[in-house]
């Protein structure tokens, strides 16, 4: 079968297939949560694996007594922060070299060269508003790590985007995920979670490009 059909399915029904594997597996949803995570945050050939989407629905079970809100911030905090530990690491250790790489199914060069621009453009700010836009979140620290920012700077924005990110966007899910109007529509939030930030991305890095066209 077909991965990427079962990919799309996972992630725009990530309530029901989570709620299945808590439903079946208990505690070990923990362990499976924080190996997504850190996945997603940690390896540059894997920036389509459900990020904000997953959060939000953990906040919404965590709402509903399926999951302990307490342990779901501790561990997911720690894998989105070790996650980007190790996509620094890499970036360092590979360097410049990056720049000569082809694009291939395990690397994508456009969204790396967008990432690339946006970090030109606002610096380290780009780790902590990266871990709010899809694929940007992956290569936001594999970029700083290529661009040789410090570990000590870096962890700096690496702990404070990720308490942000997580914390943030699994809170609003314990909130408001139960709402029957957003339990109606979730396939639309998880929708728009991925494209319009991703918009806003492509529009930055659009706009960046032109103006140095135009210099």
């Amino acid at each position: 079968m077909d991965l990427l059909p079962q990919l799309i399915d996972f992630i725009l029904h990530v309530d029901r297939h989570l709620e299945n594997f808590v439903n079946a597996y208990g505690l070990w949803v923990y362990a499976l949560l924080f190996l997504i995570i850190f996945i997603e945050t940690g390896v540059v050939v894997m920036p389509f694996l459900p990020g904000d989407s997953l959060l939000f629905v953990v906040g919404a079970m965590c709402g509903v007594g399926l999951m302990d809100l307490g342990l779901s911030l501790l561990l997911l905090t720690a894998a989105a922060i070790l996650g980007n530990q190790s996509n620094y690491t890499i970036g360092r250790y590979f360097g410049p070299r990056v720049f000569q790489w082809e694009q291939s199914r395990f690397f994508n060069k456009a969204a790396f060269m967008k990432a690339h621009d946006f970090y030109e453009k606002y610096g380290g700010i780009t780790i902590v508003a990266a871990r709010f836009m899809p694929f940007l979140r992956t290569f936001a620290p594999f970029v700083a790590g290529v661009a040789q920012m410090t570990r000590r700077k870096f962890t700096m924005y690496d702990v404070g985007g990720g308490v942000l990110w997580v914390c943030g966007v699994t809170t609003i899910g314990y909130l408001f995920g139960n709402v029957p109007w957003v339990k109606q529509h979730l396939d639309k939030i998880i929708w728009a979670m991925i494209f319009v930030p991703g918009l806003i991305v492509i529009a930055g890095s659009l706009r960046s490009k032109l103006k140095r066209q135009a210099g």
